[in-house]
């Protein structure tokens, strides 16, 4: 008697073969969304790295706290191009205290920019109004 042969491996190959283009397919998305989420983000940010790096070479300042949502909404304007506004940051990490030398400066209101003549603006600040006040182009 003749055994019978087992088609077991046979219909695993299939089905391995489906997970296998299956998670192909989702390596493609994913990579995908992700070139496409770094193209997008990266010229948005770098169009401002300029006007960031004018307001630095002005002396300009932003003094903030980093619990701060308006702080946060300003900084959110220049995306990755804040790294290169002079920022303060007044709060004392793990508490709602405010370090001394801003306590010192009598800041009321946060965000507060200081220019380079000495004035002060509180809150947030539209883009062209900080290239108004301090004379850096934007983009």
């Amino acid at each position: 008697m003749q055994k019978e042969k087992s088609s077991e491996p046979l219909k695993q190959q299939p089905s391995s073969r489906r997970r296998w283009q299956t998670l192909l397919t989702i390596i493609v998305v994913v990579a995908a969304l992700a070139t496409a989420y770094f193209l997008r983000t990266g010229k948005r940010s770098s169009r401002l790295d300029g006007f960031a790096k004018c307001l630095q070479s002005k002396n300009i300042k932003m003094y903030g706290l980093y619990w701060c949502t308006h702080c946060a909404e300003q900084k959110e304007l220049f995306g990755s191009a804040f790294q290169y506004v002079p920022y303060i940051e007044c709060g004392v990490k793990g508490s709602r205290d405010e370090e001394p030398g801003c306590a010192q400066a009598n800041l009321k209101q946060f965000p507060t920019w200081q220019f380079s003549d000495g004035s002060r603006t509180q809150g947030t600040l539209p883009l062209t109004s900080l290239s108004e006040k301090t004379g850096c182009a934007l983009p």
